[in-house]
């Protein structure tokens, strides 16, 4: 069968490369073309276009790009019916997906959604329009069963990819020592995978790592973003940049100061203390605050359904306030034994791996079902 796959995020490239293995072990005449990255390309099938042009966030940046932005979801949808796909599946980024949902399905094409929308969060009527528009919805966080129920719409908990990735990673058991890292604990930075992203955050971040001489500091770097960007963080005694090892650098860290994300979420799996922050533009998070409805941002408590890990957006991110929260989940900090008790918890919610594999296998399954109801 033919699969259309669209993943517009660095992220979502990683668990959409599993979910075609996994639909390879059930059809094994699948083909694939797609808009994604590089971790989809080491599967097989044909790249369209790659994520690192269309990775837009926030109002203001989208409202900047939004000529680029319809140029993108006018390519998209000529390619798909050029393909004829058996099915499109979609996964996250709501903003472009949910466009093609619509256009798919007014065409008759089956459509599936991998990792749903955070519609919970914000602008809950989407969920209608996921409803209308999405055959099958594979969703990836416990409480999303309960939030679609709502809308009298049945979903497909597979559980969370990320276990699978995790799961499947080999450490290298060399990382220290060929990084010179063996002196001293490290704490790991995880600036994020946006360009807007390491602007605003990764200098407070290396203002903080002045505060603690006795710890060696790794950003994890990855390469789909400038070199230039991470140029705060060069030539500094206690700061190192990493690329493109972040679960390495996450097997070793004694703790992280982590950008609100899928970051998140990884970090508390490889249970490393952590403190969440975010900084975007003041005319995005003017609106966000009015229009969001949820009391976390940060994916570790979002599935723990509580507060596990400190979390501070815009103004409260300083390098001093960011500091006194590093310094409170180091070892003999005040908080560090609670969090990571509480990841227990939240690792206990997520449930076991295999979500690419039960995804990939369900996805399979209601093709053929569908395709024997047709003929």
């Amino acid at each position: 069968m033919k699969y259309y796959l669209i993943a517009g995020e660095r992220s979502g490239d990683l668990h959409t490369a599993n979910l075609m293995k996994a639909i390879q072990k059930e059809d094994s005449e699948a083909e694939f073309r797609y808009f994604g990255g590089d971790e989809m390309q080491k599967v097989g099938g044909e790249l369209v276009r790659h994520y690192r042009d269309m990775a837009f966030m926030g109002l203001v940046e989208v409202i900047r790009n939004l000529q680029t932005i319809k140029k993108y979801l006018k390519e998209c949808k000529a390619d798909i019916l050029n393909y004829q796909p058996d099915v499109v599946i979609l996964i996250d980024y709501a903003g472009f997906n949910l466009r093609i949902a619509k256009f798919a399905k007014e065409n008759n094409l089956s459509v599936f959604y991998y990792i749903s929308p955070k519609v919970w969060a914000w602008n809950t009527k989407r969920a209608y329009k996921i409803k209308k528009n999405v055959d099958q919805l594979f969703t990836i966080l416990p409480f999303e069963t309960s939030f679609f129920q709502q809308f009298d719409y049945t979903v497909n908990y597979v559980g969370n990819p990320l276990l699978d990735a995790i799961n499947a990673f080999q450490a290298n058991p060399d990382f220290k020592k060929e990084n010179n890292l063996e002196n001293k604990e490290v704490i790991a930075l995880l600036p994020g995978s946006r360009k807007q992203e390491l602007r605003k955050l990764l200098p407070v971040m290396v203002e903080v790592t002045k505060q603690f001489s006795n710890y060696h500091f790794v950003v994890a770097g990855v390469h789909n973003l400038p070199s230039e960007l991470y140029e705060t963080a060069q030539n500094l005694p206690n700061v190192s940049i990493i690329w493109e090892q972040t679960y390495d650098l996450l097997t070793i860290a004694t703790a992280a100061i982590v950008t609100s994300g899928t970051a998140t979420l990884e970090t508390g799996i490889f249970k490393v203390p952590q403190v969440v922050i975010y900084k975007t533009n003041p005319i995005t998070y003017s609106v966000g605050i009015r229009v969001v409805k949820i009391e976390h941002f940060s994916l570790v408590n979002l599935v723990a359904e509580k507060e596990v890990v400190k979390e501070l957006l815009q103004k409260e991110v300083t390098p001093i306030t960011v500091a006194e929260e590093l310094k409170a989940i180091l070892p003999k900090g005040e908080k560090r034994e609670q969090v990571l008790i509480n990841y227990e918890q939240m690792l206990e919610k997520l449930g076991e791996t295999g979500a690419s594999g039960r995804a990939g296998k369900l996805m399979v399954e209601y093709l053929r079902k569908n395709i024997s109801i047709i003929r």
